[in-house]
């Protein structure tokens, strides 16, 4: 067995290293999972068979000594050192290989319960998000908001709060669903999303916006023109830059393309059923649904609510707008 549990650490170890080196693409959920079978087939292992082994070594022990002092009493002698205790641990101790599965098994569960079913965290590693969300913001995402989903294979088990415009989502990139993407949900199921000389309406109806002072974006030093929106209940800033063109620039040829519209002005989508258009705050500084497409109900991860930490500027802190 420490043979078998040498070879899978190192495996799990190498997987790790490709991964963090850029070698091949990682699956988080799933090496997780694979995480909690294994090392909790040897906490049933330890339960059920490695520990009562031990432990009845231990008696087996304990037995042969009252043994020996009873044949040593017929004897006359009465006064010997028949110390076993140390013995004895070292015949209860667990030995390595399970103390790196068995013993990590609740620890593991735990984290892996948490992060599939409840909360996960994030980093934001571009600006495109910005203003509401800036680059080494760490956020928190609700995985049971929009229903319940079994890990790695993300099939909906409950169906949760329905996905609202104006909410922030993270969602599995669907040209590489391997990555994760933050983007504001800005058409639903059913919607017509034009985006023409950067105006947004929905459903032949402008979306209402305030225009706000300029922002400072540390990121690259330089201000922005900054706007309030309001899309259904929610309200959120927005930032362009007037110097970029309005049309978009090599869009892909993705799913349902067929139901866009591009011109010198923009795009004019019509979002299918079951999919959801998706578009970055940083309007010209995001790649978002207007250059791959639509994000499918099945991609969803689930809602971003609050920034927890950003070690840049603790004021970060805060609920997502």
């Amino acid at each position: 067995m420490a043979v078998l549990t040498g070879f899978l650490l190192a495996a799990f170890c190498g997987y790790a290293g490709a991964w963090y080196l850029g070698m091949i693409e990682g699956n988080f959920a799933l090496l997780m999972l694979m995480a909690v079978v294994i090392s909790g087939c040897y906490w049933l292992a330890e339960k059920f068979y490695f520990w009562p082994q031990r432990l009845k070594a231990a008696e087996q022990l304990e037995t042969e000594k009252a043994k020996r002092l009873q044949e040593l009493s017929k004897m006359g002698i009465d006064r010997v050192d028949t110390e076993t205790g140390e013995a004895r641990d070292r015949l209860l101790m667990q030995p390595w290989w399970l103390d790196w599965t068995a013993g990590l098994f609740p620890v593991i569960l735990v984290v892996f319960v948490l992060r599939s079913f409840l909360f996960e965290p994030f980093k934001i590693p571009s600006g495109s998000m910005i203003p509401t969300l800036w680059i080494g913001d760490l956020i928190l995402v609700s995985k049971y908001h929009y229903g319940i989903r079994l890990p790695v294979a993300n099939l909906k088990l409950t169906q949760g709060t329905p996905v609202a415009r104006g909410d922030v989502m993270v969602f599995r990139y669907p040209p590489r669903p391997s990555v994760d993407y933050i983007k504001r949900v800005v058409g639903i199921p059913g919607d017509e999303v034009a985006y023409l000389n950067k105006k947004l309406t929905i459903n032949g109806k402008a979306v209402p916006t305030e225009v706000l002072p300029e922002f400072f974006d540390e990121s690259v030093m330089r201000y922005f023109k900054q706007t309030q929106e309001k899309l259904g209940d929610q309200t959120h800033n927005l930032i362009v830059d007037d110097e970029r063109p309005a049309f978009i620039p090599g869009a892909d040829d993705f799913v349902f393309r067929n139901q866009c519209n591009y011109t010198v002005e923009g795009v004019i989508c019509k979002v299918p059923d079951g999919h959801y258009f998706m578009m970055g705050d940083n309007r010209d500084n995001s790649l978002d649904s207007r250059y791959w497409g639509f994000v499918p109900d099945a991609n969803i991860v689930g809602k971003a609510f609050f920034v927890w930490m950003n070690f840049g500027n603790l004021g970060r802190i805060g609920s997502i707008n």
